[in-house]
């Protein structure tokens, strides 16, 4: 009802000391956001002094011009039915081990139970993997019974790291019954500027194991030996399939390359001669989340929307990929840009949000989620800790996401630094790397990026949004419109530039 709006519009205000005059009682104001009316209106008296009043002129316009902000017609894709695919022709052959958190408590003991169950995955990681296991203390509390001098390994959670006067580096290591202050010395010799390298790419609450001397209250170190990824060799396929990687489509933006994301649509249903016999393979498409752009993600986003309700938004993004041919399996997971909960791991895309949108070959997942498709493990993560890995690790960079990838596999955790990006804490730490995948796929940054670390490709598959205001302030240059396909049977990657 329009006087629930109002309502709805006055309490908005109301918290800003902003008033609305009573000539807008009677005011049409259904289909109107209130969220992104009371920020404009905000924007609108911005500066003036005294009492600031909303009246029904000013309301008025800003209506007017919110009406006027038509949602875009969706581009519809032709199928050619003179396409013959052979993945049409393969049984589709996937499995999805998600993980949902059990929301153990937000309280103190959620936390405590959230870091110890991850401090004991990580320990077992690390035992399993390290040769030396003998020299490896049981517990921090154990090196007050070795003398000075003793080489020893103990493995501990991260709570700091300083610069010491001396220009030394020094971590401390906690574990459940104490903590223990490392010392890594920057030395002369080749030996330790390289372990100072290292300790310099050391970031909070991560689990890792030190080898080094005691002396008196500190541990000298000699080696960093993180839980790591084992080499493995890569997966093969004898079904000639291959698996398509998107991220970061932004839907319901202004800067949403439709026309571009249309095309790569009409790619896959042969309607585009480049590359024709490999569309023809794609068997599986895997989104990486930020499907749509949201609302209210970041100040005064609505002006870079042009669609500003969060329904149309996923309608538009819906009835586009619903032109996916329907032999092609869809997995899709959620970002940061999405309504859903902020903090990882995130539950999928809910009906109501989707307004109940069905097909058989889409399929909505929570973020992060583990698939196996055709016998390829394929971890997908939207990709958010990747802010403060960058901001925390000299020598990272947006302009290529790979090594930022690459030191969260080294960690085998997917968000190590507790409070650059937001978790949801449980009994168990779900965000915890204990199954190794063929493929590490992430988005968020909108670069592409493809690298190998131990056998484990590294894939970020960019985004089909243009250039943001932000980006331009910050100098990041994105990479929109690039597709990325694999090829299950060749192990090979091929891009697919659809930006032209």
């Amino acid at each position: 009802m329009p006087g629930a709006t109002i309502k709805l519009l006055v309490k908005e205000l109301s918290g800003k000391s902003i008033l609305v005059s009573g000539d807008v009682s009677g005011l049409e104001l259904d289909g109107i956001p209130v969220e992104i009316l009371a920020s404009r209106i905000v924007s609108a008296l911005e500066g003036r002094e005294g009492i600031r009043i909303a009246d029904r002129v000013l309301i008025d316009s800003i209506v007017a011009e919110i009406k006027g902000e038509k949602s875009p017609d969706p581009i519809e894709v032709a199928q050619r039915t003179d396409f013959m695919a052979p993945a049409s022709e393969i049984d589709a052959r996937y499995t999805i081990a998600s993980r949902e958190n059990d929301r153990s408590g937000t309280g103190t003991e959620g936390f405590v139970s959230y870091f110890r169950n991850r401090l004991a995955r990580l320990r077992s990681i690390i035992g399993s993997q390290r040769a030396g296991v003998s020299m490896m203390v049981q517990s921090i509390e154990n090196l007050k019974s070795y003398s000075a001098g003793r080489e020893v390994t103990i493995v501990g959670m991260v709570s700091n790291r300083v610069v010491t006067k001396n220009g030394n580096i020094m971590v401390i290591l906690d574990d459940e019954t104490g903590d223990s202050r490392v010392i890594f010395m920057n030395g002369t010799s080749q030996k330790a500027k390289e372990l100072f390298e290292k300790a310099r790419r050391i970031v909070n609450d991560e689990v890792m194991a030190v080898n080094g001397k005691i002396s008196g209250p500190f541990l000298i170190a000699d080696e960093i030996i993180w839980p790591d990824v084992p080499i493995k060799q890569r997966t093969t396929t004898e079904d000639d399939i291959a698996i398509a990687f998107i991220s970061d489509t932004h839907a319901g933006s202004k800067l949403f390359m439709e026309r571009n994301f249309a095309n790569m649509i009409k790619w896959l249903n042969g309607g585009i001669d480049e590359k024709r016999g490999l569309a023809g393979k794609v068997k599986y498409v895997v989104f990486g989340g930020d499907v749509v752009d949201g609302i209210g993600v970041y100040p005064n986003q609505d002006r870079e929307l042009s669609i500003l309700d969060i329904y149309s938004q996923y309608k538009l993004f819906m009835n586009m990929i619903s032109s996916i041919p329907d032999y092609i399996q869809v997995f899709v997971i959620p970002g940061n840009h999405d309504a859903v909960q902020r903090a990882e791991p995130q539950p999928s895309l809910t009906p109501q949000l989707l307004r109940d949108f069905r097909a058989d070959n889409i399929h909505m997942l929570p973020n992060p989620s583990f698939l196996s498709l055709h016998g390829v493990d394929v971890l997908a993560y939207h990709g958010t800790s990747l802010d403060s890995m960058i901001r925390s690790i000299p020598g990272l960079t947006y302009a290529d996401p790979a090594p930022a990838m690459i030191e969260l596999l080294r960690r085998r955790h997917l968000s190590p630094i507790y409070g650059g990006n937001i978790i949801v804490p449980s009994s168990s730490d779900n965000l915890v790397i204990d199954r190794i995948p063929d493929i590490l796929h992430m988005g968020h940054v909108h670069k592409n990026a493809l690298s190998n670390y131990h056998g484990v490709d590294i894939l970020n598959s960019g985004t089909w949004q243009s250039r943001t205001e932000f980006q331009v302030i910050q100098g990041h240059i994105p990479s929109p419109c690039v597709l990325t396909v694999y090829e299950t049977k060749e192990s090979k990657f091929t891009t697919i530039n659809f930006e032209r």
